[in-house]
């Protein structure tokens, strides 16, 4: 749907307070508001459906508005997803892995372009539109699957935001890559990557140092990929944390994954959350089933911006992905048995980049004046129910313009 630079989106649900019975929450409030876009921004609330302003007006239906979802950690540029099924080969290590790629990647060259577009264009539908995509860098596949990477994000570049992560899949030192990713950075790379200091590596000091000093030298941010286990993990983050603090990078790195986190004591894990607070590091989790998942809880509670990502759809290294991050905002509720209305609503913020719909007390956050409007709508009671049920999508607005779904134009005496 093409739609004015200008016009009243009406009807739309909004959540506005929590029912309460004895001091407990046990449902959430709701109202029918109208939400004026202009220049992709939300530049008027009015409570009710408009009946006498001018131009054009877009029918929600009735439809539950979300902030639209952030999926931040994916790989665009391998995968199977838009080609026939293949499921994976059974590995011991990952350098089985890395070695499959050997072969793999160039074979997935001709269609990595076709492929990460579908990829998009699946998140899309699920309500993501701010995307940021890890990508090879390495000897065997050079920048190529880079260049596919960025035509295909150009191709939805009017549909949804993007980053790309230089990615040293085969390592950084272990593949002599520094050089690749600089010229990753040069081409259009946004952010620094790396894979397990310690493990892919096999030098924690030089690694990270040589990951801070391409990031510096580029004024860029770092997101690495950290798997390492249990006190190499952690260790690890303190380096990169001490790093962090020496270059002034505050703000401005990710650590994806973070497993370590989960194998620690609770003590730990709380002296390590608070350090990575006070540099503003943050963590992207898979929230995986087969290990011990991270303290998102504590992390969340200590001041750590923890965002959720799929990481594959469906590839060589696993075939569950589903491109949904809603069902990511589900299995965390689950594993940590959110499962009280305030909860599950709260649940979202994880997929939103931090934004809430309601505060603790029920005050509305989202949507405020001069925010993008980027929103998902879905046909639900409340966020609680969607987080719960995983929703069907109806409709997804980028900057005001409805990029996946439909809603309906509708006369202004229609709709009174």
């Amino acid at each position: 749907m093409s739609v004015k630079s200008q016009y009243w989106l009406t009807n739309v649900k909004l959540e506005c307070g929590y029912v309460y019975e004895e001091a407990r929450i046990t449902s959430t409030e709701t109202e029918i508001c109208s939400l004026f876009i202009e220049d992709g921004k939300i530049t008027n609330i009015l409570p009710g459906i408009v009946s006498e302003q001018d131009g054009e007006v877009v029918n929600a239906n009735g439809l539950l508005a979300l902030p639209a979802f952030e999926e931040m950690h994916i790989h665009i540029d391998k995968t199977y997803y838009g080609g026939p099924w293949k499921a994976c080969t059974p590995v011991k290590s990952i350098f089985t892995r890395i070695h499959e790629e050997q072969t793999i990647l160039p074979k997935q060259l001709e269609t990595a372009k076709s492929r990460a577009e579908k990829m998009l264009q699946l998140l899309l539908e699920n309500g993501a539109t701010n995307i940021r995509t890890h990508c090879n860098i390495d000897p065997v596949i050079g920048l190529g699957n880079l260049e596919a990477t960025i035509a295909a994000l150009e191709t939805y570049k009017d549909k949804l935001s993007a980053k790309i992560v230089a990615f040293p899949q085969h390592g950084l030192l272990r593949s002599n890559s520094v050089g690749l990713v600089k010229d990753a950075m040069r081409m259009g790379a946004h952010l620094v990557g790396g894979v397990d200091p310690a493990t892919v590596d096999g030098n924690i000091e030089k690694s990270l140092n040589t990951i801070m000093d391409i990031a510096v030298e580029f004024d860029s941010d770092i997101d690495i990929h950290l798997h390492d286990a249990d006190q190499l993990g952690t260790f690890t983050m303190k380096r990169l944390a001490a790093l962090t603090e020496e270059a002034g990078w505050h703000g401005r790195v990710t650590i994806s994954h973070a497993l370590g986190l989960g194998d620690v004591s609770v003590e730990e894990a709380e002296e390590m959350a608070e350090r990575l607070a006070a540099l503003g590091i943050d963590i992207t989790s898979t929230v995986p089933i087969s290990r011990h998942v991270i303290p998102v809880p504590l992390l969340n509670r200590k001041g750590v911006k923890v965002s959720l990502g799929n990481d594959s759809i469906t590839d060589h290294w696993s075939p569950f992905g589903t491109g949904d991050m809603l069902q990511k905002a589900n299995c965390l509720a689950e594993r940590f048995r959110w499962i009280d209305e305030r909860s599950l609503g709260k649940a979202l913020q994880f997929i939103t980049g931090g934004k809430s719909i309601l505060d603790d007390q029920g005050n509305r956050q989202w949507p405020k004046i001069g925010d993008e409007a980027n929103i998902v709508f879905t046909e639900a009671s409340c966020s609680a129910e969607v987080v719960a049920r995983q929703t069907e999508r109806c409709a997804v607005l980028y900057k005001g313009n409805v990029v996946a779904g439909s809603l309906e134009k509708t006369a202004i005496n229609n709709l009174v």
